[in-house]
Parts: structure tokens; sequence; C-alpha cells
């Protein structure tokens, strides 16, 4: 039988005598069971636990972490690991920074692969308390330390690791597409439907359009199968929202691809969707939502094709709407479809002065700080045919600082173009701006 931890204990004991309390007063004020401590000090019955010895650090005054280097051997009986005390060890190192007791309990877990699944349960226990960049490094460990390449746990630590990733930083969000795409399958099926969907939006806001139409195609063919299924599962939303995500994110594709014919198909199917078993209340609701986004789309379409007589009627249902995130991207179909049809649309953006000024308040958003990116670009544009040069150049500049602040090359590239283009009227102060930026290449 292997002995307790004895200096663990000591230093314990060292405190209880120098703040002169004995042992029913230390359970008191630590607020635990006397009898447990008692069995814990004298290692007679159970271990110390992490959250007893949290309890203690407190009550004798001592920072956060205080003995974990020690507490190593709590977690040891008989040359086995205890899952139940080391996983919250873990978590509890990880959260106070405690990385000098991390690295050596991983190098003695990962001599035997099946411990890799305690690393992996402290990994979702931190991320699911939000401790990313901790968790980030556990997930790192499982991945690395897994050699089963057809593993859920392995393919759930990738997509962990996709969604810690992303963010507006345009390349770090494609490396994480390329790494996880491959596991996309090999997670649990209530996990594929909100994978999908992610990998779906992250595409769409790199403008890789090819894979936003097979990732959408994956989405809508999965929960159209998990809904004919003999067994049920529990996802976040209802299926017909996954399924109604994938034909949306096909026909926004395509009318990104100016394919327009072919997005209204998918606008007119998600309007009117078809699903193979009654909806519930929330099911009912999604249908309405999906709806009122077919509406906006038509919309949208109609305008890009250069019908600039329902401007007017469509900036009324933008405005109805009042959400900022709508109006950005009405906005953008608006002056697109104004610079590709020669029209002018200053009362709109005389009309929609306010939102355009809060539209950086979008920027932490994937998909969001994209369209803000194409908004600035297309006003650049705009103000450049119209002749406000001055105007024109502004919009570049921010549309600049976006587009390095979110390292995306190519609009970045095709920004410093456009202000090159008229930078013979730029202002002292516009051309110094635009010199803070390194020059970069496609």
């Amino acid at each position: 039988m292997r002995g307790v931890n004895r200096p663990l204990r000591w230093e314990i004991e060292d405190q209880m005598k120098l703040h002169g309390y004995n042992l029913n007063q230390v359970a008191e004020l630590a607020g635990i069971n006397a009898g447990n401590l008692s069995r814990a000090l004298n290692g007679v019955a159970r271990s110390i636990t992490i959250g007893q010895l949290d309890a203690l650090a407190r009550l004798f005054g001592k920072a956060p972490g205080w003995l974990y280097e020690l507490y190593t051997e709590e977690c040891i009986s008989e040359e086995k690991w205890s899952r139940r005390r080391l996983i919250p060890y873990l978590v509890r190192c990880a959260e106070f920074g405690r990385h000098d007791c991390i690295e050596p309990v991983f190098s003695k877990l990962l001599d035997n692969p099946k411990n890799v699944s305690i690393i992996f349960a402290a990994a979702e226990q931190l991320f699911q308390t939000e401790r990313l960049r901790e968790a980030e490094h556990f997930y790192q460990v499982v991945i690395d330390g897994t050699k089963d390449s057809f593993s859920e746990m392995l393919a759930v630590s990738h997509y962990r690791l996709f969604l810690i990733a992303q963010g507006t930083d345009a390349e770090k969000n494609w490396r994480a597409v390329i790494r996880f795409e491959p596991f996309r399958k090999r997670l649990p099926e209530h996990l594929q439907l909100a994978a999908l969907l992610k990998l779906t939006k992250a595409c769409f806001a790199l403008q890789k359009w090819d894979e936003v139409e097979k990732f959408a195609d994956e989405l809508a063919e999965l929960s159209m199968a998990l809904c004919r299924a003999r067994e049920k599962i529990e996802s976040e939303r209802h299926l017909i929202y996954y399924y109604g995500m994938g034909l949306l994110f096909n026909g926004a594709a395509l009318e990104k691809q100016e394919l327009y014919d072919d997005a209204k198909k998918y606008v007119r199917s998600y309007a009117n969707l078809e699903w193979p078993e009654p909806l519930d209340e929330s099911g009912k609701k999604e249908e309405e939502t999906f709806r009122i986004f077919a509406k906006a789309n038509l919309y949208t379409l109609e305008v890009l094709t250069g019908n600039k007589d329902i401007i007017d009627e469509y900036a009324d249902y933008l405005a109805n709407l009042n959400w900022l995130a709508d109006i950005l991207a009405g906005l953008i179909t608006i002056l697109k479809s104004a610079n590709t049809y020669g029209f002018s649309v200053d009362h709109l953006l005389s009309r929609f002065s306010e939102s355009i000024h809060a539209f950086h308040s979008l920027d932490g958003d994937l998909i969001l700080s994209d369209r803000h990116i194409r908004f600035r670009y297309h006003k650049a544009m705009y103000e450049f045919r119209h002749g406000r040069i001055q105007a024109g150049l502004d919009e570049t500049l921010h549309c600049l600082s976006l587009a390095h602040k979110m390292s995306r090359n190519e609009d970045y590239v095709r920004c410093t173009a456009l202000f090159e283009q008229y930078k013979a009227y730029a202002s002292e102060q516009q051309i110094e701006s635009f010199l803070k930026y390194p020059i970069r290449a496609v």
C-alpha cells in the first residue's frame, strides 16, 4: 500500500500550529466536515480533495494554487491515477496558471495511451467554462497523444480547436478550417450539425464559395437524414433550422458569384420549407424566420439585377426591421447595384447615416466584419464614381484599416491599388495614414 504524502500534510499541520487552530476550528472555518478532514490528514480513508486544499489555502491566507506541486500524490493509489481527483486538479492548475504542475502530470499520463481521456475530460471542463486559452493547450496534447485517427475524442478535440481559433483573422480562420475539415464526419451526429454550420459560416466569410456549397449541402442532407432516422438525437436547434441554413448559404454563395437566377431557386425553397414530419412550436418559429430571411433576400436579388424601382421599398423594409446587421447587408446590396447600374442612392446613405456610424460595433463577428469591409469598399467606389474623391479616399483608408486588422490579404491589396489610383488627389493627412500600412503582394 502506497504511503500518504506526508510533506503535504506536514505543511497543513504547520499552518494549523502557526495560526493556533485545532482540527475542529479548521474544519469549521474552512467549511470541511471535521471527520473527513481528520481522516484525510491521517491518510486513513480518503485523500484531500483539491477543493479542500483550496479552502485551506484561503483560510491560511495563501495564494491560489498553494501546495499544488505536492498534490499529485493524492491522485495516485498503487500506481493507478485517480480520475476523480486528477481531472479537477488539472482544471484548477490551468485556472491558476500552475503550468509547472501540469506538464509533469501530462508526461506521466502519456506513458499509457488510455490516460489521454483524463486530459480530454479536463479540456472539456475548461472549454465549457470558457477558459479557451487553457483548453487549447489541453486539446493539442490530446491530439498529439491519440494514435487512433478515427477516435471520437480526437475528432472532438480538433473541433474544439477549430472553434477556439475562430475570430476576425482570415488567415488563422482558413488554417483552422483546413486542419479540422478531415475530422468533421467523425464527430458524433449532434456535433456534426453545429460543426458543419460553423464551417459553412467560416468559409462564407472567407469567400470560399466551393467550400460553402459543399458544407451547406452536407448540412442540409444530414439534417434531413437525422429527421428520417428512427433514433432521434438532441440538437441545439430544431433540425429544420439546420436544413434551412444549408439552403440559405447555398443561395448566398450563388448570389456572391452573381448567379442570381440560381440563387433565387434556393431562396424560394427556404421561403416555403418542406419538412417530412409535423412541426412543433419551435419548428414553426424556425420556419417563419426563414420566410423573413427569404423576403429580404428576394429583395436583395431584385436590387442586384438592377431593379431600382424597388430600392425605396427595400429601404423601408430594412428600416422596419431595425436590425443593424441587416441594414449593413442591405446597404452593401444597394451600393453594389448603384455602382453597377449608375444610379444615385445619396438619400438612402443619409437616411441610414446613424446606422453607418455604428457598423464598427459589428467588427468582432466573423461574418459581419467581412460585410463591413465590403460595405466600405463599395462605398468608396460609389464616392469615386460621383466625383467625391476625398470621401472615396477616406472610405478606402477605412477599408484598408479593416483588411489589415483582419489579415484579409486580397482585400488589403485591392484597397491599396484603389488608393494608389486616386493618390494624386489625396491630402497630406490621407497620404500619411496610407503610408502607415506595409506593402503586400497577393
